[in-house]
């Protein structure tokens, strides 16, 4: 998907005005299939995300924006437009549950939302048809984004977004320069009883977020520890406390909305795993009580491994060598996995450092850490969408009947080099065809 600037100023324009007006109904939905539309996929491999395995000579048949029939021996009506990907392997579009399409630099309203449109377009053109936005990095532009995508005034993935978290980076404000684009709330959005707690929840339902965040374990003490102690220990101080976060959780539930994690370790992982978040992210230091409560309470584990990629050198050369995320990650998704506990595909995209599009080099780190080829092929399709909020499970994460005509195509067999998924080809949204390598 190359955008020329022309486009990419347009976005901006429609975005920002539109977030001036309030609302997008006036805009045009140019990024939308028509209801109309009847177009047949010719896929000569078809990956089935429910059994891992891959099926020959398919006929994918979309009405619409709707899949309305997958099968070997399906009809192609007269008026349908075929789009030949029989050289190809066909799936369905990948989900990212861990982006942030906003950057955290010190940027202008505009020049930060030319950035979101770019990355989340970037993400789209990689495959990732669906993203969980996982914080805003201040204020509430991804609701407008998620709108303006929704409506077809802008191209992007299918997004659920969390808006501005409720204690940003586990009660370290975030700097000043941001303070222009959040909405106050008592204490900094910093929620200090179980009562505040609720409000906040409820302060980010009225703004239209699908799920609220918490951060539950400090990175540092003061000026002295950052992430690491001396003796190569994580930090793990507490941020809320367990009545604070059980609070958030029920409230956010009794609301409609999910609740997302982020925490490394400690009383702050214990207290998010008891209360039953939808999404615990990271669980670096996963000690065995926070090993059962995952088992008991059957939640997912998402762990962001190209975020902790990132952070790499910077975490070796503070315990010299001695410990870093990235090594715990691997001996947590090990023991996690060795008892069964059910991974979640997200990525921690976010910048130049973690860059959006790039997100399926993560396959390779799973099947290194001992995960079979297929099972990490499978987890971008129905285990993250079944995390979802809103059941999207049922409308995402496989071609069959009924479910949204998001589809994408590599030139190989991924479950013979997953490399492939790092070069995907063609990509279609709701049956709009985003980009098309392989069929002209």
């Amino acid at each position: 998907m190359q955008r020329s600037l022309v486009a990419v100023l347009l976005a901006l324009s429609v975005a920002t005005i539109l977030h001036a007006q309030g609302g997008i109904a006036s805009a045009p939905a140019k990024f939308l299939a028509a209801p109309t539309q009847v177009v047949a996929i010719r896929a000569g491999r078809l990956f089935d995300s429910r059994t891992g395995t891959i099926v020959n000579n398919q006929i994918v048949l979309i009405r619409g924006d709707r899949i309305a029939d997958v099968g070997p021996s399906v009809t192609i009506p007269a008026d349908a437009r075929v789009i030949d990907l029989s050289a190809a392997t066909v799936m369905p579009g990948m989900i990212d549950a861990h982006v942030h399409v906003y950057p955290q630099d010190d940027l202008s309203m505009q020049m930060r939302t030319i950035v979101a449109v770019a990355n989340a377009q970037a993400d789209l053109d990689a495959g990732f048809t669906t993203v969980v936005d996982m914080d805003s990095r201040g204020g509430y532009g991804t609701v407008d984004l998620r709108n303006a995508i929704n409506r077809g005034v802008l191209l992007g993935p299918r997004m659920q977004v969390v808006g501005q978290s409720l204690n940003q980076r586990a009660s370290a404000a975030y700097p000043a320069f941001f303070e222009r684009f959040q909405d106050r709330f008592t204490e900094s959005k910093n929620p200090n009883s179980p009562w505040l707690a609720r409000a906040a929840v409820r302060e980010a339902k009225l703004h239209g977020v699908d799920w609220v965040k918490i951060y539950t374990t400090q990175d540092f003490v003061g000026d002295e520890y950052s992430v690491f102690k001396p003796d190569g220990t994580l930090v793990n101080s507490p941020s809320l406390t367990e009545e604070e976060v059980m609070a958030i959780t029920d409230e956010a539930h009794r609301l409609g909305l999910k609740v997302a994690c982020h925490t490394y370790g400690g009383e702050g992982q214990l207290s998010c795993l008891k209360a039953g978040v939808d999404a615990p992210n990271h669980l670096t230091d996963l000690d065995d009580a926070s090993l059962k409560l995952l088992l008991d309470k059957k939640l997912p584990f998402e762990l962001t491994v190209d975020d902790l990629v990132a952070l790499e050198p910077a975490d070796l050369k503070k315990t010299g060598g001695k410990n870093s995320r990235l090594k715990m990650a691997e001996q947590a998704f090990k023991k996690a996995h060795a008892a069964g506990v059910p991974f979640v595909f997200g990525s921690g995209a976010t910048s130049a450092d973690v860059p959006h599009g790039k997100q399926a080099d993560q396959f390779a780190w799973f099947i290194k850490w001992g995960m079979e080829r297929v099972d990490a092929l499978k987890m971008p399709f129905l285990p993250t969408a079944r995390m979802l909020n809103y059941n999207w499970v049922d409308q995402l994460g496989s071609v069959e009947k009924g479910k949204y005509a998001d589809i994408i195509a590599v030139a190989g067999n991924p479950l013979a080099d997953i490399s492939e998924m790092q070069r995907v080809r063609f990509v279609m949204k709701g049956g709009y065809v985003v980009k098309n390598e392989l069929s002209k």
